[in-house]
């Protein structure tokens, strides 16, 4: 929404991943991935699996909330699955930030999806998630329902009570090809022509379509509104098109406070691809620039770990040959060269060389 946007720091970048080997690396290496119960069952057959992150701990998330993400929290998804003419299993495992999830939470989630990689036997391929720039892959799984809200899971109300329930709005916008929910500030300043939103007031349901909202939009509101409507049949429901006497009362109905400061997840693309290479050759690691444009496969090396940077993505590629200590720190560097370039919000991705799939990864070179 434009006019909307203002920068601000998210708790959970100053962390740089600098927390292997912290206490919270410590805590939560108290439970070994053998022996971790959140982990029964993970990966053995094909189908989506999704916990979140409470006090160092691993929580299953109920399948029937399955696409609800709450800012205030970090999740760990795992997708099993399998090619046409193969019975192999196959994984992907994605760790997501809420804007406002504290760097505890995310240090455990990132922390646990390496033990849930361990266990797994190194053939999971890892990716971090930051809210707002989800990828394609990490959105098709949760199919039309997609909701970011706030606070964290603890503060939402899964019944209506009249006393206790926070009214809400939701705003619906498609972009790159999804339709997703958003919740926003109670407020007339969050409306705008562009998108459609549904004001909930935990008895009331109103869809207000904006009259230059697309198809897609006005979709996957009629969707939630019915998943709304299903939770609460009691609930008054009404649709109504920018420029109806509905539609002015309701957003009349809301606060006037001011724009609320919004975060700005668009990072913008690096003009040309960067290629590092993660070392611990003097006993210490660190990252040291290899080439800038002009990057082939033949410029990676089995011997170390390199960090990839195309566009909107960092790829972590892991030699087979790389020390212990190189394999396990590309994800924390890969975040810490992404704050150091001012592109903390762009999309890592960890690929060893054993991987079949690397194809990912010459795509973006070509592209």
């Amino acid at each position: 929404m434009s006019g909307l946007v203002k920068a601000k720091t998210y708790d959970w970048k100053d962390s740089n991943m600098a927390l292997f080997g912290s206490d919270t690396d410590k805590q939560v290496k108290k439970e070994s991935a053998e022996t971790e119960p959140a982990w029964e069952g993970a990966g053995q057959a094909v189908g989506l699996k999704v916990w979140r992150i409470k006090a160092f701990e691993v929580e299953s998330v109920p399948e029937e909330e399955y696409g609800e993400f709450y800012k205030g929290d970090s999740y760990i998804i795992l997708n099993t699955y399998q090619k046409p003419d193969s019975d192999a299993l196959l994984y992907d495992v994605h760790f997501w930030i809420g804007e406002s999830s504290s760097q505890d939470e995310y240090g455990t989630a990132a922390y646990k999806t390496v033990e849930l990689d361990t266990l797994l036997d190194d053939k999971a391929v890892q990716h971090r998630e930051v809210q707002g720039c989800e990828s394609e892959t990490f959105l098709s799984y949760f199919d039309d329902k997609f909701e970011m809200l706030n606070g964290g899971h603890a503060s939402g109300f899964r019944h209506v009570d009249p006393v206790e329930y926070q009214p809400r709005l939701l705003c619906i916008q498609y972009t790159n090809g999804k339709a997703v929910a958003n919740e926003v500030q109670f407020s007339k300043c969050a409306i705008n022509s562009d998108d459609v939103f549904i004001f909930d007031s935990g008895t009331r349901l109103v869809q207000l379509n904006g009259s230059k909202s697309a198809y897609q939009e006005k979709t996957k509101a009629a969707q939630l509104m019915s998943k709304f409507s299903s939770e609460r049949p009691e609930a008054d429901k009404l649709v109504a098109d920018e420029g109806d006497s509905d539609y002015r009362k309701c957003v009349d109905s809301l606060g006037d406070d001011g724009p609320e400061e919004k975060v700005s997840t668009d990072d913008g693309e690096v003009e040309e691809p960067v290629l590092l290479k993660v070392t611990d050759e003097d006993g210490s690691i660190g990252t040291e620039p290899v080439k800038t444009g002009g990057i082939t496969m033949d410029d990676f090396s089995s011997d170390a770990v390199f960090l990839l940077h195309v566009k909107r993505d960092c790829f972590v590629w892991v030699g087979n040959d790389a020390s212990i200590g190189e394999k396990r720190n590309g994800m924390a560097h890969a975040s810490k060269y992404l704050q150091s370039v001012g592109k903390p919000f762009h999309r890592i991705s960890v690929r060893k060389e054993s991987d079949e799939n690397n194809a990912s990864i010459e795509a973006a070179l070509a592209a």
